[in-house]
């Protein structure tokens, strides 16, 4: 016997929804649909188009359900982003965590909380993006009291597409406002920053049935009954869940728009070093601790293409990666993590002031740039993963690379390279299928434990291996 589920798996700057269909040996995904999803800046700064996103989120899933009946539906997204709803309608359109307006708002949190606080109670990697900084700035403005509730981006699509309000705990947990030793809310930090408490009092696990789909959301996409099940909502908690390990001594890498390098733990880690080395400790399935850091990723490649495709000609990303990964000589390596790479803009001219800035010759035609991009970001790969593995004290025997980054063969040769270790790249749709993989035991197709759901994963999926030279 076999089921049907549909994934709904939005990126920051892309989204898609995928049929999966699931059995005890089979595990099978079709994607039915791709939609851009892509920032709108107005006088206030910048936002998401949620109105657009629900569209094709609503879309997709009755085009998966054409085949035949869904199982159930799930969502997970990017972290962090939020809508503030009242009396059920969403109030704006969310803020886009790349808006400027975050710089604000951190001196002024830390200024009520400071930052070795903080990261007593949450235990995560300073970001200047992090919700707690973009509530407070919402807080103090007036503009949180509009509301009477907060959604995470996950959350406020189920609440669109069902009308049950929610609160999924792994993206929960990269709010900055969860308490990592209980895994509930920090009511603590809520007082201090005068946030008012508007999400969910109770957290949702992955699996758990939020509602059917409402009527009237059924008649205007054409869909008949489907489940909403929660997943793991955060995108990166799917993505670890369908790493294929068949150990637990692994450190992956889940590379898209960015990467986060890490490890899957029993329990946080909250030593001293740990904050100092910005490291973070975020909710997974099954009650796992998802210990990583979040490193600038493919982000740089994408931005580096738009600004070439500029003035109107087409680039060829994979045809430059293959040229890159042919090319000979040392590649120029930059420090990919530098502030300066974070907002949109001119990628190459930054990368090329980075290196006059430290004696370095930039890098020479489009496909050295992509060759010293791509090496540029293993080389922080390999230095994250060494770090996670210092400072838990965890040894790690492999590396799973996982998302878009595993299908580009430079990459994932120079993250062997570089970090002496076997890499195992895919499956590329990692996030999609542990979002399959949470339905689909929920429903009872599948049973057991994270080792079981990795191992049909393992069993179904093209994977390439990579050994250091």
């Amino acid at each position: 016997m076999t089921i049907s589920v549909a994934a709904v798996d939005l990126g920051a700057s892309s989204g898609r929804v995928v049929r999966g269909t699931v059995s005890r040996d089979v595990l099978r995904l079709e994607t039915v649909v791709r939609f851009p999803n892509l920032p709108v800046r107005t006088v206030e700064g910048l936002h998401w188009s949620f109105g657009e996103l629900a569209r094709n989120v609503g879309e997709g899933i009755a085009a998966a359900a054409l085949p035949g009946p869904l199982a159930s539906a799930g969502i997970d997204s990017w972290a962090v982003d939020y809508g503030i709803v009242r009396q059920g309608r969403l109030l704006g359109m969310p803020r886009h965590y790349r808006d400027e307006r975050n710089a604000r708002a951190v001196a002024a949190a830390q200024d009520r909380v400071t930052a070795d606080e903080l990261f007593a109670i949450n235990g995560l990697q300073h970001l200047p993006f992090n919700t707690l900084y973009q509530l407070f700035d919402d807080a103090r403005t007036g503009w949180l009291r509009e509301g009477d509730s907060v959604l995470m981006i996950p959350d406020l699509l189920a609440f669109e597409l069902t009308g049950v309000r929610g609160a999924e705990r792994t993206n929960a947990s990269t709010t900055g406002l969860v308490d990592i030793g209980t895994g509930g809310w920090s009511a603590d930090l809520f007082r201090r920053l005068d946030i008012p408490f508007a999400f969910e009092p109770g957290l949702t696990e992955p699996g758990t049935l939020i509602g059917e789909i409402a009527p009237d959301v059924r008649e205007a996409y054409g869909i008949g009954p489907v489940r909403i099940r929660a997943v793991a909502s955060h995108d990166t908690a799917s993505a670890v869940a369908a790493v294929p390990a068949t150990g637990s001594r692994f450190a992956y890498i889940s590379s898209g728009t960015w990467a986060l390098v890490g490890l899957e733990l029993v329990g946080p880690v909250r030593t001293p070093a740990v904050r100092e080395e910005n490291f973070t400790n975020e909710l997974g399935v099954d009650g796992t601790v998802r210990f990583l850091r979040n490193v600038n990723g493919l982000w740089l490649l994408n931005e580096t293409k738009r600004r070439w495709e500029r003035n109107g000609r087409s680039v060829d990303l994979a045809a430059l990666a293959a040229a890159a990964e042919a090319a000979d000589g040392e590649p120029v390596v930059f420090d990919s993590e530098d502030p300066r790479f974070l907002p949109p803009g001119d990628m190459p001219r930054r990368i090329a002031d980075w290196c006059v800035e430290h004696g370095i010759a930039p890098p020479s035609g489009e496909v050295a740039t992509v060759r010293s991009i791509l090496v540029s970001l293993a080389h922080a790969y390999a230095r994250a993963v060494a770090t996670a593995s210092r400072l838990s004290g965890f040894a790690v025997d492999s590396v799973h690379i996982v998302g878009g980054g595993a299908q580009i063969p430079l990459l994932c040769q120079s993250v062997a390279d570089r970090t002496g270790l076997p890499v195992v790249a895919g499956p590329v749709e990692a996030t999609s299928i542990g979002n399959v993989l949470v339905q689909a035991r929920a429903a009872g197709e599948l049973s057991g434990a994270l080792a079981d759901l990795r191992d049909l994963v393992g069993r179904t999926q093209s994977l390439r291996r990579y050994f250091p030279r």
